[in-house]
């Protein structure tokens, strides 16, 4: 499964009603956002079933509550549960069609399900909106859409996009290394590899690439020393189940 941007998931927090009653102004406070919060806290954790029994308990108290839609739909894509993925996006865009948070998220999740075309018209939306203070999240995602139909022109013109607004932002760094490498421009994607290394941390997705890469290059040794941090830090991960080591 691909990287799923976390970094969307920030939109989520804060969230509170206001209220004024006669001269003072008092804050109430939603029961459900705080599960909401703590259960995006535990996905980014990955204490993935904490997390659902949080945000189902935010929706059980309020079933209107949009935000925790999306992150159960976002946790779902995580559980591979891709069915209650959608019916929890399409909840969430219902309950607050113009959130950006949840069109961004259920516009890649669209195109990695093959609704390209559906997915691209929410991402552009997201990209035009004034209100969208993080453009490069939006951006990256409609890269990986034309990724999806091997348009890897357009997809690298996005990723540049994103990159020319948030030069660390490391999925983007991670889209590079992949366009370039499927285009067989490997001095390229090394280059954005070692970018990538300085600002995020390794996961699975992206020691597989880096394997890739290196092996292309010609740098056997250094391919190699990847596919063992791939074993060793994520044994159970699909992109450990695509490298051959010797002696396994």
């Amino acid at each position: 499964m691909p990287l799923l941007p976390l970094i969307c998931l920030t939109l989520l927090f804060g969230v509170s009603a206001c209220t004024v009653g006669g001269d003072k102004q008092s804050v109430e406070t939603n029961p459900a956002d705080i599960y909401l919060q703590l259960g995006v806290r535990y996905l980014n954790l990955n204490k993935l079933e904490i997390a659902r029994e949080n945000l189902q308990h935010a929706i059980d108290l309020d079933p209107q509550h949009a935000q925790s839609h999306n992150a159960i739909a976002f946790l779902h894509e995580k559980l591979n549960k891709m069915a209650e993925a959608r019916f929890h996006y399409q909840k969430a865009l219902a309950l607050m069609p113009d959130d950006l948070s949840t069109k961004n998220n259920y516009g890649r999740f669209l195109c990695e399900q093959g609704d390209i075309d559906e997915g691209m018209l929410l991402l552009q939306s997201t990209i035009h909106d004034v209100l969208n203070e993080r453009p490069w999240l939006s951006l990256t995602n409609l890269g990986r859409c034309y990724m999806q139909r091997a348009n890897y022109h357009d997809a690298q013109a996005h990723f540049t996009q994103a990159l020319h607004i948030n030069e660390s932002y490391g999925p983007a760094l991670l889209e590079m290394q992949k366009v370039n490498y499927l285009q067989g421009h490997i001095a390229e994607a090394r280059a954005f590899l070692q970018r990538y290394a300085q600002t995020s941390e390794q996961t699975a997705e992206s020691l597989l690439i880096a394997a890739q890469i290196e092996q292309a290059a010609g740098n056997s040794a250094i391919a190699m020393h990847y596919q063992h941090l791939l074993l060793t830090k994520f044994p159970l991960s699909p992109e450990t189940k695509k490298i051959a080591l010797p002696n396994r």
